[in-house]
């Protein structure tokens, strides 16, 4: 029976962000997955012009209802990620709880895209609607360190558990400034899934990733992550180090491929532009599909 996925995100017309950087993955491993644009762009807002459509509550409500009134709305994941408007947001939420009281089993992943590097760039009014609503509903959440400390308001060492007690089973807070054993040259990812065993027991593995750098800024990085967190997680329920394995290493392949790309293009000693480094997707299927494990996960 085929595995079927809601993407509720961004959507460029040019570049890979969003539902463009999580539907080519996820089907790629086998997901049929159907997309509701929460923005339309010509690009993402990292180049120096763009243009495009926000889609409203109203607007959302519509869609769901043509998919409803088809007897079309059976899902075992829905996956979201960025969006700017209040009423969209809760919305959305609503349409999770009503999915999930058709399916019990429907999985929640959702990337709460609030911000980074300590600035916000959604609206602030967003905010207690992730931390009453959205987390809470949620059974896979992939906050970076700014993100989880926003919605939690504590140090990154203690947000993994108290995301767990807000709702999610399954935290992986994906990039954070904590010192790596390896050096300032890595970025370190921090996991946590709770799951219980065959005789009823409560049982938490949490692990630690030590993530080489690059110098180079990406964007749709972050729905990529959570893509295909989506997908390793479903193919290893039990495994969140082989999950999480196998999710940065495939960042790692794309963005490998994607920064050579990115500076022969640009030529020597030329800083590449947005447009030169937007992800190099299609040309990395085959890592998608089975990608070589090039990051290894500790286990704490």
């Amino acid at each position: 029976m085929d595995c079927r996925v809601l993407s509720v995100q961004s959507h460029v017309v040019r570049g890979y962000v969003g539902n463009k950087s999580a539907s080519f993955p996820l089907q790629v491993l086998g997901f049929e997955v159907d997309t509701i644009n929460s923005v339309q762009f010509s690009n993402h807002t990292g180049y120096e012009h763009w243009k495009g459509q926000v889609l409203t509550a109203d607007e959302l409500h519509v869609l769901y209802e043509g998919i409803k009134l088809n007897n079309v709305n059976q899902y075992d994941y829905v996956l979201t990620g960025y969006t700017r408007d209040d009423s969209f947001l809760d919305m959305v939420v609503d349409i999770v709880q009503e999915l999930k009281r058709a399916n019990p089993n429907l999985v929640y992943v959702c990337d709460p895209v609030l911000g980074d590097n300590g600035a916000m760039y959604v609206p602030e009014n967003l905010l207690p609607i992730y931390r009453c609503k959205v987390v809470p509903a949620a059974d896979i959440i992939t906050p970076n360190q700014f993100e989880a400390e926003t919605i939690t308001i504590k140090i990154t060492i203690l947000v993994m558990n108290l995301l767990h007690s807000m709702g999610p089973d399954t935290v992986v807070i994906t990039s954070s400034d904590l010192p790596s054993p390896l050096g300032d040259q890595y970025l370190v990812a921090l996991g946590s899934q709770k799951r219980v065993t065959a005789d009823g027991t409560m049982v938490t593995q949490q692990i630690r990733m030590d993530i080489p750098r690059v110098d180079a800024v990406f964007v749709g990085t972050g729905d990529l992550f959570a893509a295909m967190l989506l997908a390793w997680t479903h193919l290893h329920p039990d495994n969140l180090k082989m999950a999480c394995e196998k999710t940065v290493s495939v960042l790692c392949h794309v963005i490998k491929r994607t920064i050579t790309y990115a500076k022969e293009v640009a030529g020597p000693n030329r800083r590449p532009s947005p447009a030169q480094l937007e992800l190099r997707m299609v040309q990395s299927k085959a890592d998608i599909e089975d990608p070589a494990i090039v990051v290894n996960a500790v286990v704490l």
